[in-house]
């Protein structure tokens, strides 16, 4: 079975692209991205796989600070 992690994976290498061909909006929307990433990963009971399965999904609350909106 994969583990989530893979989808950090998958933001880091768009963070790159993005980085490497003048994108740099895209880019640090994506570090934002990666961050409630791996914070609702982090979230999740373990061994949990998130393929087909969106139950609790707005129940993690992240907060980052800044606009105070949870999720």
């Amino acid at each position: 079975m994969m583990t989530n992690d893979w989808i950090l994976d998958v933001l880091t290498d768009l963070r790159s692209f993005a980085r490497a061909n003048g994108l740099p909006k895209l880019a640090e929307q994506l570090d934002d991205t990666a961050l409630l990433a791996a914070c609702e990963l982090a979230s999740m009971p373990e061994g949990r796989d998130v393929r087909g399965a969106n139950e609790g999904r707005f129940g993690v609350h992240c907060d980052f600070g800044g606009t105070g909106a949870g999720v």
